[in-house]
């Protein structure tokens, strides 16, 4: 599947945080990360469709090491966003 944005996602404990050059949204759940990636985009402007594919890449590079093994739990994920 081919996103129109990508993004990196991290968690810090408290909150998801997904960010890219053009905007960082965040949200202490899931559906709330979503709701500020849409709104964001739609601040954007037009992208000359009617619905945006978001990949959010998990940067695994902030969970230390050694337990990156049992991070399994962490994950990449696409949203769709209707503009």
């Amino acid at each position: 599947m081919k996103a129109d944005v990508e993004m990196v996602i991290t968690y810090d404990g408290k909150q998801w945080v997904a960010r890219n050059d053009a905007f960082t949204a965040s949200g202490e759940t899931l559906p709330e990360l979503d709701t500020q990636v849409a709104d964001a985009l739609r601040q954007q402007g037009d992208f000359g469709k009617p619905r945006v594919t978001v990949f959010m890449g998990f940067d695994f590079g902030t969970i230390p090491t050694w337990i990156r093994q049992y991070a399994s739990h962490y994950f990449n994920r696409y949203i769709f966003v209707d503009l």
